[in-house]
């Protein structure tokens, strides 16, 4: 049994806030789900606004969300999301990870 993204890549709409952060400050959300999974937030914020850089640690974030949740999926289909979709791939993994890390993706204070 596989499992699936608990909330659907326009379903952005479903936390306003993670939505909000995504589009206007992408970077910072970014930072935050690459922090729910172990990178370092700070570094990964930063690497946000290099060229192609982005794109690559963007997939590969996303990818090991999707492999530690068991969802179904490939390197490719990652980076086609996070090509032509980025906002709404940003906030679908932060919803995710906010499922596993107890909020960590999603700044409450």
């Amino acid at each position: 049994m596989s499992a699936e993204w608990n909330h659907g890549l326009c379903g952005c709409l479903a936390n306003c806030g993670t939505c909000i952060l995504a589009f206007l400050v992408p970077c910072y959300q970014f930072g935050k789900n690459a922090e729910a999974v172990g990178d370092s937030c700070c570094c990964c914020c930063l690497m946000f606004f290099v060229p192609i850089a982005n794109c690559i640690f963007i997939t590969s974030n996303r990818s090991k969300v999707r492999e530690r949740q068991g969802i179904p999926g490939s390197c490719i289909g990652d980076a086609i999301l996070t090509i032509f979709c980025p906002f709404c791939s940003l906030a679908q993994v932060s919803n995710e990870c906010s499922q596993f890390a107890g909020g960590m993706a999603i700044d409450r204070d």
